[in-house]
């Protein structure tokens, strides 16, 4: 895949690259925007009180290997 870069500007939320460039209609393009964070962070989730993690400890407990099926 050939790539080109070009540096582009908006305006009224549309992305003007400059008129000396020319592209194809339905040109599939990429658009990489430097120095923006991400619009959202979703984190771990962490216990509001880390002393009850006891709370949610897994218990294994062994079945009957046949299902009785």
């Amino acid at each position: 895949m050939k790539v080109a870069t070009f540096e582009a500007v908006v305006e009224n939320g549309q992305i003007r690259i400059p008129g000396s460039v020319h592209l194809p209609e339905k040109a599939r393009v990429y658009v990489v925007v430097p120095g923006v964070p991400p619009a959202a962070y979703i984190g771990s989730p962490r216990l509001a009180r880390p002393e009850q993690a006891a709370d949610f400890e897994k218990e294994v407990v062994e079945g009957d290997l046949d299902a009785g099926l």
